[in-house]
């Protein structure tokens, strides 16, 4: 192997061996990890087994498993088998553990049995960011997205999945039932084996029908109607792409908007965004240290209750309305061609004449509504384009005017939505493309939670490094025992 770079052989004995810290350089994040946990109170944070016990086998410190896993996490090396197996070849982990190698279940039973202790580790770190001035701008993307569970789709069972299968079985069933008669007819030598391969295929999907059965009679009594069969917590959901349903977890999050780093988030299993905004604003808000709070979300969020709960609490929310009118769709005039005459409390229909107040009703959704309408519908020259019946009625919220000055706020800041787009949703492909084409790793909400966590702690680690460069960083962590 002339004229080539050789290694060394294998074979040389060396009398001093080499420093496990020469193998480390200054700008390796794994320093930022060791500095970050070795000053935090674990104890304080919830942690179990900070203490030893005075008798029985010494077991490994908490310090030493919760650094294995921000590794981990900032490595994309999830599993807990792929952890043990790193803990004994990784030259960073050797040195971050100080050559400590855990099993497997050690591993898997530290994430499950401190999960109160991860969330707030993660929550510390957003402390830290806002001891380092680094929300300034009082601005936060506020966003959704869909992760897959353990559970399979085969796994999961809603009222019309059971009558799809139930169907298909007993197509099945009437297909073997007419094997089997035109077996007796027509096959009297092979008949015996062929009947009795027949029959058995039968009695499976018969207990499958009843299994399906027995289902049915057990969503009677969930109130979302599903049920999941491997992750009870689990659900269905839709996702914007035709046909992408999948079952899974909806992830919460709120990304400030300067240095895109996770202000907060949550885990939930509701398929839709309706009711997150006013929590999610305001544990950014609390998050992020701040008295008033711009949030943008999409038109997901959009929710009259929501949005009146955020100005209540001094929350400025930019969210667009969804265009879901059935009157714009038929070619006829929607609410938004009626202008509302505050100072009269009536509405201008679009051929001039005045709808005034009626009564006021309570809607399905529970909200106060009032109802307008004008005298003149009967006779007006364009009421084809207005309604089909003999009046039309103009419902409006009795806090409508919350809804309009969202509406005013994007009318003079169009480039709202622009940012909200590429900041949060940056940071969920991101974290998504870490995952890879997987689920999660655990079951049930409590565990997924812990399991985003070590996510978003991971990302903002990564984001301050490159924020702040290493040495920065370096003295900031160590600025969170103090």
């Amino acid at each position: 192997m002339r004229r080539f770079i050789e290694g060394e052989n294998r074979q040389q004995v060396t009398l001093m061996p080499e420093c496990l810290d020469d193998y480390i350089g200054e700008d390796n994040p794994v320093r930022v990890v060791d500095a970050f946990v070795e000053e935090l109170d674990l104890y304080a944070s919830g942690f179990e087994g900070v203490e030893p016990a005075a008798t029985g086998r010494p077991s490994y410190h908490p310090s030493v498993l919760l650094k294995l896993y921000i590794y981990g996490y900032l490595n994309r090396i999830q599993s807990s088998r792929r952890l043990e197996r790193e803990a004994q070849r990784n030259v960073e982990l050797m040195w971050l553990t100080g050559r400590l190698a855990p099993d497997f279940k050690t591993i898997a039973d530290f994430r499950r049995d401190n999960g109160q202790g991860i969330r707030n580790v993660c929550r510390r770190f957003i402390v830290l960011c806002r001891e380092l001035k680094l929300f300034t701008s009082a601005v936060v993307a506020i966003d959704g997205s869909k992760f897959k569970a353990v559970n399979s789709r085969d796994r999961n069972f809603t009222p019309g999945k059971i009558d799809g299968r139930q169907k298909q079985i007993e197509q099945s069933i009437q297909r073997y039932l007419d094997a089997l008669e035109t077996a007796d007819r027509t096959q009297p030598a092979e008949v015996e084996a062929k009947t009795e391969r027949l029959q058995d295929k039968i009695k499976k999907l018969r207990e499958q029908m009843k299994q399906l059965d027995d289902i049915r009679e057990e969503l009677k009594q969930d109130s979302d109607g599903q049920r999941s069969l491997t992750d009870p917590n689990a659900r269905s959901m839709n996702s914007q792409a035709t046909g992408s349903g999948l079952v899974g977890y909806n992830v919460q999050a709120a990304v400030d908007t300067k240095h895109h780093l996770i202000v907060a988030h949550e885990v939930t299993n509701v398929g839709n965004d309706r009711a997150q905004l006013s929590k999610m604003a305001k544990a950014a808000r609390e998050a992020m240290g701040k008295s008033k709070l711009h949030a943008l979300a999409d038109r997901g969020y959009f929710n009259g209750t929501e949005l009146k709960a955020c100005e209540d609490v001094g929350i400025t929310a930019f969210v667009p309305k969804p265009m879901t009118s059935g009157a714009k769709a038929a070619g006829r005039f929607d609410k938004s061609d009626f202008i509302y005459i505050a100072k009269d409390d009536e509405y201008q229909c679009p051929a001039g004449a005045r709808a005034i107040y009626r009564f006021s009703t309570l809607e399905r959704n529970g909200l106060n509504a009032h109802v307008y309408w004008t005298s003149a519908c009967p006779t007006c020259a364009i009421k084809d384009q207005c309604t089909t019946g003999e009046y039309r009625r103009i419902r409006r919220w009795e806090h409508e005017e919350v809804l309009e000055r969202v509406q005013q706020r994007l009318d003079k800041k169009p480039e709202a939505m622009t940012l909200r787009r590429r900041t949060v949703e940056h940071v969920f492909g991101t974290l998504k493309h870490w995952m890879g084409s997987t689920h999660f790793l655990t079951k049930t909400l409590a565990h997924v939670g812990t399991e985003m966590s070590l996510h978003v702690l991971a990302y903002n680690i990564k984001r301050v490094i490159a924020i702040l460069g290493m040495s920065k960083t370096m003295k900031a962590v160590r600025l969170v025992g103090a």
